[in-house]
This record gives structure tokens, C-alpha cells and sequence, in this order.
């Protein structure tokens, strides 16, 4: 049994069987990171019920389930060799900014959204209110405006609206870091926030990393805005659920108050190190959340004038 790396939530193994590895992974009560973050365990749950429920119409965007133990928090999967199935945000990280790549995400993710829209059965079995908002409301937006009292208010908005807008099942963590580039497009990994609620919150939690990455390697920052664009467009164009700029305007308000939250919540990406480039992100951030868009191409327009782009 050899431990994997990953992300702050989790154990992850690769087992060698006698037929082939697989990977089994189990949820931990306190995250890895410096802020004290305590989280139900039981999130694995819903994370094995998402890939569950996504294999049934998308089954090429995600892995393939091998067994569960809920008691244990624990569940298996199909290891996807990382030779075969690299992670998105590697590539990111070489500056290998893939538009039509970006394009699979958005047009995968929003039809995720649109076969589970308006379902009951979906709705009911992934009623995860309240680990929904212990490990993506509170220490991202809530957590982001105690850092901001000045913001405290328009972050707790966002908060409401988020929470009790109800349209399809949401991932929760759609990530540079959690989406493998596999042969047949994307591959989704690590659910573990899914939640019936909010498709938009899927759309500008991804869409922040990309705009995250022009600081990141800069020498792509123009890539990465493309890469924004073309997710953004193809997700916006399949939307079934609501009208196009309803989903686009909460999606484009909500994510200002992510952008800061990566900075200044419980969870700030770990690449970002230097005070200057904070300060970059705060700025947009925050002149973003005092004047809400309504339209993403604001958002990230406003971006590149601040990058020089």
C-alpha cells in the first residue's frame, strides 16, 4: 500500500492486487491546513454518491467504483495511472494552457448539471446542507469576511443566495488539481463537497483557478484567460435549467468573493507566497464585490487589466 499525494481532506492509497492496483481513500475529520478546520467525515458518503450517480450518464468522467464502507468513511475506486491520466493543474503549472481542453470541462460539467436539474431523487439523496457549508460556505466566504469586515455583509449574501438556490447537483470542488486529462475529456475527482444546490457555484469556483494561474506562471497568463473563456462559453451555452444570464450573473457575482476567499479564507492556495501578489488579488476582488457583475467576461477583463494583458 503506497500513500498518494493529494489535497487536505484526505488519505489516499494505491493498493496493489493481485489483478491490478486500485485506490482507496478515506475522509479525515480535521483538514491539513494551518487554520482549524474540523469537518464530518461522513462527506465521503456523498463523494461515492456522486461518482455513482455521474457514472450513469457521463460514465467516461469519472472512475470506476470497486466498494464502500461508510462506517469507515472509506471507498475504492479504479487507479487511473497518472502516465495515462496527468492532472490538469500539473499541466497548468508548465504553462500547457489548453483551450479546447477547457472547452471539455465546460461542456462535461454543465451537462452533469443538466441530467440531474430539477431531480427529487437526486435532490433528496444529496441533502448535504450542512456539510456544504462547513467545508465551501464558512471558511471560504464567511471566513474571507472576517478578514474584511467592510465586506462582511455582501460575502454573507453570497452566502445566502448560494445556500438556497436549488437547480442541480453540484461537485463542489471542480479544480484544476481534481480533473484528470483523460483520452475521452475530463475526468472528475474528489466530490467530496457534492451537494444538490447551485450549478454556478461549480462554474466560478473553476473559473477562479484559471484566473489564480496568471500569477502562478505568468508566462500563460494569456492562455489561462483564454482557457476562462472557453469554459466559460461552452458551459454557458448548454444551460437548460434557468435562463443563460441568471446562472451567468450569480456564477460572475459569486466569483470576486471566491478570488478573495483563496486568499484570505481558511484554504488559500498554496502557490500564491508573495504579499504583492495577494495584494493584486485583493484589489480586483474587492473592487468587484463593491460593484457586483453580471457578466463573467467583467470579471475577467477586469483581470487582465490588472495583469497587463
Amino acid at each position: 500500500m503506497t500513500a498518494l499525494a493529494g489535497g487536505v481532506s484526505s488519505d489516499i492509497w494505491r493498493v496493489d492486487l493481485a489483478d491490478g492496483p486500485i485506490c482507496v481513500k478515506r475522509a479525515l475529520p480535521r483538514l491539513k491546513v494551518a487554520a482549524q478546520w474540523q469537518v464530518p467525515v461522513e462527506r465521503n458518503i456523498y463523494e461515492h454518491a456522486w461518482i455513482d450517480t455521474v457514472s450513469r450518464f457521463c460514465p467516461q468522467a469519472v472512475p470506476r467504483l470497486i466498494g464502500h464502507d461508510p462506517k469507515s468513511g472509506l471507498f475504492a475506486m479504479a487507479y487511473l495511472d497518472p502516465s495515462e491520466y496527468p492532472v490538469w493543474k500539473a499541466r497548468l503549472r508548465e504553462g500547457r494552457a489548453d483551450p479546447a481542453f477547457a472547452a471539455q470541462v465546460g461542456v462535461t460539467l454543465c451537462a452533469i448539471h443538466c441530467a440531474t436539474a430539477g431531480d427529487g431523487d437526486i435532490r433528496a439523496r444529496f441533502a448535504s446542507d450542512t456539510i456544504f457549508h462547513a467545508i465551501r460556505l464558512e471558511p471560504y466566504l464567511i471566513a474571507a469576511g472576517e478578514r474584511h469586515p467592510d465586506l462582511a455583509a455582501t460575502l454573507r449574501a453570497l452566502v445566502e443566495t448560494t445556500a438556497t438556490t436549488k437547480y442541480a447537483l453540484v461537485h463542489g470542488d471542480v479544480s484544476p488539481k481534481n480533473i484528470l486529462v483523460g483520452g475521452e475529456g475530463p475526468v472528475f475527482l474528489d466530490a467530496e463537497c457534492a451537494w444538490y444546490g447551485d450549478p454556478a457555484f461549480d462554474l466560478a469556483f473553476c473559473l477562479n483557478h484559471l484566473l489564480l494561474k496568471c500569477l502562478w506562471t505568468p508566462h500563460a497568463a494569456k492562455e489561462f484567460l483564454a482557457c476562462f473563456r472557453a469554459l466559460a462559453d461552452t458551459y454557458l451555452a448548454r444551460v437548460s435549467w434557468e435562463p443563460r444570464r441568471e446562472c451567468e450573473a450569480r456564477a460572475a457575482r459569486l466569483l470576486p468573493g471566491l478570488f478573495l476567499a483563496r486568499i484570505d479564507g481558511k484554504s488559500p492556495v498554496e502557490y500564491l507566497t508573495d504579499e504583492r501578489d495577494k495584494d493584486r488579488v485583493r484589489k480586483v476582488a474587492r473592487t468587484l464585490l463593491l460593484e457586483p457583475p453580471n457578466q463573467l467576461e467583467i470579471v475577467c477583463n477586469k483581470w487582465a487589466g490588472e495583469i497587463g494583458l
